[in-house]
C-alpha cells in the first residue's frame, strides 16, 4: 500500500494585518507627539496627578495648582481681590496687579500701600515647594504717549514698572536666576483703549495698566542648573565663613600676643 501523500499546510499570515496596524498606530501616535509645538505644563501636571491618584488611590493635585491655591488665599487675606487677580495659564500662573494701585502715576516708583501685597506674594514665591517656578514679571501701559526725562516713551515706563517689582522680589530674598523682567507698552492691550473714533476709553485705559506676574515652571534642565547654582552660592559662603572664622582666630591670637608682648614691656620697665 502506497504511503499517504505529503500534503502542504498553507501558512496563515493574517496575523500580519494585526502587526502592521500596530506599527501603523504607534507610527501615528509618535508623530502627533513630536508635532506638538507647546506643551501645557499645568494640564501635564494635573493629568500626572490624576494618575498618580488613580494608581495609588491617594489625594494628589499638581504643585502648580496647590500655588494657585495658597496664592488666593493670600489674596483674599489681604482683601485685595480688587487690584490682584490669579489666574491658571498655558505656562502656569498668572498674576495680574493694576497699576493704578502699586504705582504713583507716571512713574515707576511703588506706593507704600503695595509693599504688603508684594511681601505676601513673595512668602509663597519663597517656599521650598515651590523654588522651581520662574518669576516673569511683565509691564504694561495704555497708548497715551509719555515723554519724561526718566521715560521717553511707554517703552521705558512699562519696563521701569515690570523692575521695580522684579527689585522689590530680590531685595527680599527671591533668587535672581528666577527672575525675568519685560516692557510690552501698549502693545498687549485686554481691551481697546479708544473707540473706532479715536477718542479714549478711561476705563478701559486703566484696566490696560498693568503688570502680570508670570509664574512659569522650570523644565528638567532648568531645575538642574538652578540647583547646581544653589549649591555653588552654598559652599562659596560656607568657604567665606571659614575664611572669616580663620581670620578671626589669628586676630585673637594676634591680640593675645600683642598683650602678652605688653605685659612683660611693663614688668621689665618695673624692675
Amino acid at each position: 500500500m502506497p504511503p499517504p501523500a505529503i500534503v502542504e499546510e498553507v501558512e496563515e499570515e493574517e496575523w500580519l494585518m494585526t502587526y502592521a496596524d500596530a506599527i501603523t498606530l504607534l507610527m501615528a501616535f509618535f508623530v502627533m507627539l513630536v508635532s506638538f509645538s507647546k506643551i501645557d505644563i499645568p494640564l501635564y501636571e494635573e493629568v500626572m496627578a490624576g494618575i498618580k491618584d488613580e494608581i495609588g488611590k491617594g489625594k494628589t493635585i499638581s504643585t502648580t495648582t496647590v500655588l494657585a491655591q495658597e496664592l488666593e488665599s493670600a489674596v483674599f487675606e489681604m482683601q485685595a481681590e480688587q487690584v490682584v487677580d490669579v489666574q491658571k495659564s498655558d505656562k502656569g500662573l498668572s498674576i495680574e496687579m493694576s497699576s493704578g494701585a502699586f504705582f504713583i502715576p507716571g512713574t515707576a516708583k511703588l506706593r507704600p500701600e503695595a509693599a504688603p501685597i508684594l511681601d505676601s506674594l513673595s512668602v509663597t514665591f519663597a517656599k521650598e515647594k515651590f523654588k522651581y517656578f520662574f518669576i516673569v514679571v511683565n509691564g504694561h501701559t495704555d497708548d497715551d504717549p509719555i515723554n519724561t526725562v526718566q521715560f521717553p516713551s511707554n517703552w521705558e515706563l512699562s519696563a521701569g514698572r515690570a523692575a521695580s517689582v522684579t527689585n522689590y522680589f530680590i531685595s527680599i530674598g527671591l533668587h535672581n536666576y528666577r527672575q525675568t523682567v519685560v516692557g510690552h507698552a501698549a502693545t498687549r492691550p485686554k481691551f481697546p483703549n479708544r473707540t473706532v473714533k479715536g477718542d479714549p476709553i478711561p476705563e478701559n485705559m486703566a484696566r490696560n495698566r498693568r503688570v502680570v506676574v508670570d509664574l512659569q515652571v522650570m523644565n528638567r534642565k532648568e531645575r538642574e542648573e538652578f540647583s547646581d547654582i544653589l549649591l555653588e552660592e552654598r559652599l562659596a559662603e560656607e568657604e567665606r565663613k571659614r575664611l572669616a572664622e580663620e581670620q578671626r582666630a589669628r586676630d585673637e591670637a594676634q591680640e593675645q600676643d600683642d598683650e602678652s608682648e605688653k605685659n612683660e614691656s611693663e614688668t621689665d620697665s618695673n624692675q
